[in-house]
């Protein structure tokens, strides 16, 4: 690329200057272009491409080189699916200048540093595998990148710290084997044996009581749900075993192999992993997720098994193509189906299963979860032809083993079902699930349909839904969405309960002449706010309220989930009255149900909200105050100065006294709350194991899977903020008495950061 420019004589002075000042911007950012571009499709081979690009590189790296250095370490840690073209291009740019590769190997290694330093784990990981593939492009030379992978196994041997620290440091060095592991044993295969000597002993006597809590199946038939260092630990060794032969990763840099032998290598920068420190934040350990094998597609070409290396490739690449281009899915859902070498593997199955995964994923999933309904809807219209039906065997797959399913994962699977039906006219073929009439309604698989249904109503209406469901299915239908006013029914006399009539009267009146919409709900809420603040004001009166919104509203969840959520928002009721309530006996019918802990997810997390807010308008405030004194110490002309900021100081100061004052409410109330959820989730549980006990009946009911799985759901979704009062509920109530079903829970959650 030529950076003269030809002058024109005629040009005037201004607007040739301003031509030249914008000259190296535009030349940066097409250089930014090229290399972010390189690897996609073009009419050119990729290998002539890359050779072109490194000439243009080359002549841009006297004026550009520090450009060029931050884009290249960019690129590795941001678009991993390319990782070998780039250490292709870096293998060639090394060739032809040799100081320009030691740069870039420093540069990346301060990367490393920085981003373990910050927490950026994921992006580390693939910063070291783009190191270790260095070694095949002769950059780096093997025997210093067998001495950093040393040093991060030793970390297994360090006392006193999380085995999350360790499994990471583990995970980094296995995971790049499949890159560089031939190279590493051909040059240095005493030291190697040592390493992955080290690493089968720390992996045997790691503790791995945190597993079940992180299985998307509680059933390893058909496939077993194996912990992600287990299994990568098997590809690895059946990969030694095959002699290090790998036949999938794309690997450019063969076709240079005469020009990268004769480059000059360089030693990596002797590397120690920073030590542990209390604001070191390890990713959490995974299970991976297995829906299809080989048997899945028979006609197609053949999966690769579980433990076979090119699974691990594949399946990592493709997650590294969702997390580059998530925001934007008609982009993702085109790297997918353009994956390398996808005629030799069945894609679709790989790309469905590598979804479902991540929305599966516990505790959370990497990115919203809508995005996962939206990228498979763009596939589908991709590729019209053969992505449908995939997807239909894995959604008949997925309901198939309901039973055994993670009650959290079949939340997920509701919404995203529904969600995707909506876009499908809502059709399906309902009659092949017609198994789920003949189980009892508590049983996953009736249950599961009629919160599908429940969920389709609220993306459509009552009546079309009724419409496409056949008339067999009437049982698990959903009730007709409409108001139940007691006193509309003249023969209708029972009882009071103990609360005082006029919240009943009142609050079921208000509801009643509101039930035309939510914004007819929301109006009479915020026009009588100041009667249900006096009638609530003690907490069985809020109680009662919630009482009488869920007698009115029985038939339709969603209204009772968006009053209790604009009850909590006006303060009518707070989060503990909500968090009661739904322990309560009234709600016991309905406890099992997909919108009751819809309702207390989001009860638990405008309480954290609401903390957070109240810190941040703390720091901002102590921030302002500081910036004062700031000021005031560096224009210290004379006394009145110093007396009229002393002036300014006082209201600050008393607003940030009062500031703390309502984040240590806050955060009291917020203890609270995760203290009486736990509270009633022991005391309902520990009733059911006395009741069955005394009765001689078996505990794992359906009702008892799912109460268990929603206490590890608690857990698990706000497990940032519980871990805050690990030590209270330790000692108040997830004690050694405890019965050992409930206490199995809590260890597992100690455990995922032990």
């Amino acid at each position: 690329m030529s950076r003269r420019r030809h002058s024109d004589e005629n040009d005037g002075g201004q607007p040739h200057k301003r031509r030249r000042t914008s000259e190296p911007s535009e030349i940066e950012e097409r250089l930014e272009s090229l290399i972010c571009r390189v690897g996609e499709k073009s009419t050119s081979s990729l290998e002539s491409n890359l050779e072109g690009l490194a000439g243009v590189l080359e002549a841009d790296l006297p004026n550009y080189k520090s450009k060029i250095l931050r884009i290249l370490c960019t690129v590795a840690r941001l678009l991993p699916e390319k990782l070998t073209v780039y250490t292709t291009l870096v293998g060639l740019l090394n060739a032809r200048n040799y100081n320009f590769g030691g740069e870039f190997v420093e540069a990346m290694i301060r990367q490393l540093k920085e981003c373990l330093k910050a927490n950026m784990y994921n992006e580390a990981v693939y910063l070291v595998r783009f190191l270790s593939d260095l070694v095949n492009c002769h950059v780096i030379a093997a025997p210093s990148m067998v001495a950093m992978f040393e040093n991060f196994v030793s970390v297994t041997q360090e006392e006193d710290v999380p085995q999350v620290r360790c499994d990471w440091y583990v995970f980094a060095f296995l995971s790049s084997l499949p890159w560089v592991g031939k190279e590493l044993y051909e040059k240095k295969d005493a030291e190697m044996d040592r390493i992955l000597s080290q690493t089968e002993s720390y992996l045997k006597r790691r503790q791995k009581i945190h597993v079940p809590m992180l299985q998307v199946w509680s059933a390893d038939k058909p496939h077993p749900q194996e912990e992600y260092l287990d299994c990568l630990w098997a590809q690895i060794q059946k990969l030694k075993k095959d002699r290090w032969q790998e036949r999938h990763i794309l690997r450019p840099y063969l076709a240079f192999d005469s020009i990268l032998c004769e480059a000059l290598q360089h030693n990596l920068p002797p590397f120690t992993p920073p030590p542990h420190t209390e604001d070191s934040v390890y990713p959490m350990p995974r299970v991976i997720f297995r829906m299809f094998d080989y048997t899945d597609d028979p006609e197609g070409p053949v999966m690769p098994g579980s433990h076979s290396v090119e699974r691990f490739v594949i399946e990592e690449n493709l997650h590294c193509i969702i997390k580059s281009h998530w925001k934007e899915r008609k982009t993702c859902a085109a790297q997918l189906l353009s994956y390398p070498g996808n005629n030799k593997i069945p894609l679709n199955y790989h790309i469905v299963e590598v979804v479902f995964a991540e929305l599966f994923q516990l505790p959370v999933p990497p990115h919203i979860e809508v995005m996962y309904t939206t990228l498979l809807i763009e596939l589908c219209k991709l590729q019209p032809g053969s992505l449908p039906q995939v997807l239909a065997q894995a959604t008949e797959m997925l309901y198939m083993r309901l039973d055994t399913m993670n009650t959290t994962c079949i939340d997920r699977f509701m919404n995203w079902f529904s969600h995707h039906l909506s876009n499908f006219q809502f059709r399906w073929s309902w009659e092949d699930w017609s198994d789920c009439l003949t189980h009892d309604l508590d049983k996953p698989k009736p249950k599961f349909v009629r919160e599908v249904l429940e969920k389709c109503m609220r993306l459509s209406y009552h009546q079309r839904i009724i419409d496409i469901v056949p008339a067999t299915f009437s049982v698990l239908s959903p009730a007709n969405p409409s108001c139940i006013y007691k006193y509309g029914d003249e023969s209708n006399n029972e009882g009071f309960t103990f609360n005082p009539l006029k919240i009943e009267v009142f609050v079921q009146t208000l509801l009643h002449l509101a039930a035309k919409s939510f914004s007819h709900s929301f109006s009479a809420l915020a026009k009588f706010h100041e009667v249900f603040k006096t009638l609530a004001e003690s907490d069985e009166g809020k109680l009662h309220v919630l009482r009488v919104v869920y007698e009115v509203w029985k038939n339709h969840p969603q209204m009772i989930a968006v009053l209790v959520d604009k009850m909590i928002r006006t303060q009518i009721v707070d989060c503990a009255a909500v968090a009661n309530w739904i322990f309560s006996p009234e709600l016991a019918h309905d406890f099992t149900r997909f919108y009751i802990w819809e309702i207390l997810h989001s009860t638990i997390r405008k309480m954290n909200k609401h903390v957070v807010k109240i810190q941040k308008e703390l720091e901002e405030t102590k921030a302002r105050l500081a910036r004062q004194h700031k000021r005031r110490d560096s224009d210290d002309d004379d006394d009145d100065d110093d007396r009229s900021s002393d002036r300014e100081d006082g209201p600050l100061e008393e607003q940030i006294e009062r500031l703390q004052e309502k984040v240590e409410s806050a955060q009291s109330e917020q203890k609270n709350l995760f203290l009486v959820i736990f509270q009633r989730f022991i005391m309902i549980l520990t009733e059911h194991l006395v009741r069955c006990e005394t009765g001689g009946i078996d505990v794992i009911t359906p009702w008892y899977k799912n109460c268990i799985e929603r206490l590890q759901q608690i857990f698990l979704q706000h497990h940032q903020i519980i871990q805050q009062y690990m030590l209270t509920l330790e000692n108040l109530l997830f004690t050694a008495e405890l019965d050992h079903h409930i206490l199995a829970v809590f260890q597992q959650f100690c455990a995922l950061q032990a």
